[in-house]
């Protein structure tokens, strides 16, 4: 049996509140909780939207655009939240394990996209010593035009603010929005074939329900070739 991603997530819940404080612990709940209750989900990127073209920014250097990305076929993005994110530490790694090699061999590209600037998101590549692309979205524009933003509550801000540095000193954005977790699958012609948002941090897309999106773009016989 494969590892689950929300496992591992819910592991370093466990941690937390065995050696946070407990006000700090309830300030992070209670900011999680919030984006739950009041997520838009309607805003949010579905099946059969068109993605019209973006370009996003490697963190080695370069561009990266919607077309390019689509030359060959489908491509999968995973939205997250910066480098320095505890929960995304996780993510990616476990994308990596899981879901690059099917990809790769599939010749599907995996980004991670990030509005953090690119000259702080690559220490999140180097650290893991990632083979997924990872890319900065400036601007959150893309971000945006999925409907899949935040910002941090008074009591998520003032928390920040104690560890020294806002959210926004930390992306080099200057803002305190950030994306919601998000996985999107983009169909050769641009449309989106699958997206799932989440919006409390600490949920998060498994492997099998994007390889599952793969299968029904490239056919069970692509599929199988890759696992």
């Amino acid at each position: 049996m494969s590892e689950s991603l929300n496992h591992l997530l819910a592991n370093l819940h466990a941690e937390r509140l065995a050696t946070w404080e407990p006000s700090a612990v309830q300030v992070n709940i209670e900011q999680r909780q919030r984006l739950v209750n009041e997520a838009r989900v309607d805003d949010f990127a579905k099946a059969g939207d068109l993605l019209e073209p973006f370009t996003l920014l490697k963190v080695e250097g370069g561009s990266l655009s919607r077309d390019e990305l689509l030359a060959n076929g489908p491509a999968v993005l995973i939205f997250f939240r910066f480098a320095g994110c505890p929960a995304c530490n996780i993510t990616l790694p476990y994308y990596q394990r899981q879901l690059y090699p099917r990809l790769h061999a599939l010749g599907v590209p995996l980004v991670a996209v990030s509005p953090q600037v690119p000259e702080k998101l690559v220490e999140i590549k180097t650290r893991h010593n990632l083979d997924l692309q990872v890319a900065s979205d400036p601007d959150n524009r893309l971000g945006r035009r999925l409907g899949i933003l935040y910002s941090f509550d008074e009591a998520s801000r003032k928390a920040v603010l104690a560890k020294g540095k806002s959210i926004g000193e930390t992306t080099g954005t200057g803002t305190w929005e950030l994306p919601q977790p998000t996985v999107v699958v983009i169909a050769k012609d641009g449309t989106v074939a699958f997206a799932e948002v989440s919006p409390d941090w600490l949920v998060r897309t498994e492997a099998e329900p994007i390889l599952h999106a793969i299968k029904q773009l490239l056919g069970q016989t692509a599929l199988q070739l890759a696992i």
